[in-house]
């Protein structure tokens, strides 16, 4: 409104005030009939769409003044008319472009995919709602408040562009460019070589490529895993010594310790299975931080600090600790997860403690474990048939015996508390008692001559336990997984450092194993290694945004020939997008930023957003021609007029995606929408004139300025 009242007038502002929330409004009714409830996602969908939901408003409005400025004296309610007439058609193609640009968003595949829907359907239906808007209450509201402020106006040049501060700025830069073919056709190469070298970032890894950015929550988890078979104390003696070393956290509120038994587990736990972690070897520290606002650093940032601190800790050889954040988006198993196949068991564990070695060889991959572990060994109770023929014992009467040592006898149920909590009643020895020793091989048999011990009849003997078994849609695999901290934190750079030293590792006869990057091997005769975890979410989620993107482009081509009934044009109007890459690349790298799927949200949108901008640019280049004016007085003439409305439906949205430039998942919607319009529409001004000049010169001359 501020951004109206300065470069329009104060009474215009007022319309743009009643607009947004009426827009608003209207959207959450939208959002109520496709079943959205209010969430942190749909009220970022509402903050992304303020930016541009006053686009159509803004455009009607600043027209209708330019017209009433134009035509002094004649009928204000007939100049409106004819005002919202002149951009009503371009207006309608420029939303609906928007429109074609998000909503193929919705049909993202995976966990992504209803994480993000509401972010294209409420935008969709703002814009929507926003068009009728600004074509019938704006016209209508500004002539309530401000119709009379123009009765009998006059002002020389007033509307036409070039008599107005932002015209001249405009004419300045533009008359350059547009003074010769060579000079368009230099211009045109340097945007394009700018354009291409700013994707070089990517390669260097200045701006990296992550799914989603670290959120910044109140707790955090120590996940400890002693070997197989350790004690209740073990776990918990390593569990309190972890405890201490977090104790002088600055911001630390307190921490929970669980041994043996679940913690309370969230929906990062739920996909992990963290409700089975009942046993005596396994323990769980639930870290609670201070409030966002009375902390300085980030919970990512902590957690490093506590992996830190975590790192000499003394513990029993296998023990892995890891140090869990809650998932900014959809949760994994884990961040890096390798899937292990072969032709067996001991193929497949084999290559994975390779696999494992190529992990630990990477400095930024951290809390390496694997699935299969250090089996515990296990008490064989094994019958000696000789001595149980010679001695005459019936079996059974074995079985039984090692089952009521090991297990206890049930005799019965005392029914106090009136028989609604029953007590049972069992006959069993102290734990102390369970070990194999003279107690228990002692213990009586009867046999055919008389009482036999149980030692006489049965061999004692330790010997490996088995390990575990994992399937992956009925394969047998083995994993081996870990976490990302440090230079790099998407799944991405870890799985190509790894794979750099699995190519170091001596594999033997056999080979290195076949790396995979999707889909489970055929063939089982040889190992192989399939990339899982955040990796599947981050390719399944790309590849579809990336089909969005094309159909949206699809789609906003056709949009054009449409309304221009020409199949040429719209590539003109479709120029400029690449070049939002500029903005948006140099935007993450200045913030230090990754380039996640908000980012890419943000570079799909803006494809919308800086095509109806072209339509109106390359709209009022055609009416001018149509009155006769040479090219490039009527390029400069149609750049003039629509410098104001670009420049303020840009900045619009530039204000309203500024509110969460510092939100740490919506980080790279903001930074995209921020400096991707910054540069797109301060280049859409000048190459699509440009764009007119190289393939369509006539020759003329610029106007005298």
């Amino acid at each position: 409104a501020m951004l109206i009242a300065v470069f329009v007038g104060w009474r215009e502002s007022g319309v743009v005030l009643v607009i947004i929330p009426t827009t608003i409004l209207l959207t959450f009714f939208a959002s109520w009939l496709m079943d959205y409830t209010i969430n942190r996602v749909s009220l970022f969908a509402l903050i992304f769409s303020i930016g541009i939901l006053v686009d159509d408003a803004i455009v009607v409005v600043e027209n209708i003044v330019r017209h009433w400025r134009m035509k002094p004296g004649r009928d204000l309610v007939q100049t409106a008319i004819e005002a919202v007439a002149e951009v009503g058609n371009p207006t309608i193609v420029a939303t609906l472009t928007v429109i074609a640009a998000l909503l193929p968003m919705m049909f993202v595949a995976g966990l992504m995919g209803p994480y993000m829907a509401p972010i294209p359907a409420n935008a969709s239906a703002a814009m929507l709602f926003s068009f009728f808007v600004a074509v019938m209450i704006a016209p209508w509201l500004l002539l309530k408040i401000g119709g009379g402020k123009h009765v009998g106006a006059d002002s020389e040049d007033a509307g036409h562009g070039h008599g107005s501060r932002m015209g001249r700025l405009y004419r300045r830069v533009a008359a350059p460019v547009l003074k010769s073919k060579a000079r368009s056709w230099a211009f045109l190469i340097s945007v394009g070589v700018a354009t291409a070298a700013v994707t070089v970032l990517f390669a260097t890894r200045s701006v990296t490529v992550k799914l989603l950015p670290f959120d910044n929550k109140s707790e955090l988890q120590v996940v400890v895993d002693l070997p197989e078979g350790a004690s209740l104390e073990a776990t918990q003696r390593v569990l309190i010594e972890a405890a201490h070393r977090l104790t002088d956290l600055p911001e630390l509120s307190h921490i929970q310790a669980y041994v043996g038994t679940a913690a309370p587990f969230n929906f990062n736990g739920l996909v992990r299975h963290y409700y089975l972690r009942d046993r005596p070897e396994m323990g769980d520290l639930q870290v609670n931080l201070l409030p966002k606002h009375e902390r300085d650093r980030a919970s990512h940032e902590i957690a490093l600090d506590i992996r830190n601190r975590l790192k000499n800790l003394e513990t029993p050889q296998g023990t892995s600790i890891k140090v869990v954040e809650v998932p900014p988006g959809p949760p994994v198993l884990s961040t890096l997860l390798a899937e292990i196949y072969g032709p067996d068991a001991a193929t497949r564990r084999a290559y994975a403690a390779k696999v494992r070695e190529a992990f630990e060889a990477v400095d930024f991959v951290v809390d390496t474990d694997d699935s299969f572990g250090h089996p515990t060994q296990r008490l064989r109770i094994g019958i000696d048939q000789d001595n149980l023929e010679f001695h005459g014992v019936e079996e059974e009467a074995v079985y039984d015996t090692v089952a009521a040592l090991f297990g206890g006898i049930s005799v019965g149920y005392s029914h106090r508390g009136g028989g609604a909590n029953p007590v049972e009643i069992a006959i069993r020895l102290p734990r102390s008692g369970l070990g194999p020793g003279e107690r228990l091989l002692s213990t009586p048999l009867p046999g055919r001559s008389g009482i036999v011990e149980l030692g006489d009849v049965v061999d004692l003997r330790y010997e490996a336990a088995t390990f575990p078994l994992f399937r992956h849609n009925g394969r047998f695999i083995e994993m081996v997984t870990a976490d990302l901290a440090g230079r790099f934190e998407a799944p991405i750079y870890g799985m190509f450092a790894v794979e750099d030293a699995i190519a170091t590792l001596d594999w033997g006869e056999d080979g290195p194993p076949e790396i995979r990057y999707r889909g489970q091997p055929q063939d089982e005769s040889h190992a192989a290694l399939l990339w899982d975890g955040e990796w599947e979410i981050t390719w399944t989620t790309f590849r579809d945004m990336g089909g969005a993107f094309i159909v949206a482009l699809l789609g906003i081509y056709l949009l054009v020939v449409g309304q221009f009934r020409n199949f040429k044009l719209p590539l003109v109007i479709l120029t400029p997008v690449p070049l939002t890459l500029i903005g948006i690349v140099i935007g993450h790298w200045l913030f230090e930023a990754p380039f996640t799927a908000t980012s890419m949200i943000g570079f799909i949108a803006l494809a919308g957003i800086i095509v109806r901008n072209s339509i109106l640019l390359v709209d009022f280049i055609r009416q001018e021609r149509r009155k006769g004016t040479p090219l490039r007085p009527a390029l400069l003439e149609a750049g003039a007029i629509r410098f104001q409305p670009i420049f303020l439906t840009a900045t619009a949205a530039m204000i309203g995606a500024a509110f969460i430039l510092f939100d740490p998942i919506f980080q790279g919607l903001a930074i995209s929408l921020v400096f991707g319009l910054a540069s797109s529409t301060a280049l859409t001004l000048l190459v699509i004139p440009a764009v007119y000049v190289v393939f369509r010169d006539d020759g003329s001359d610029l106007p005298e300025s």
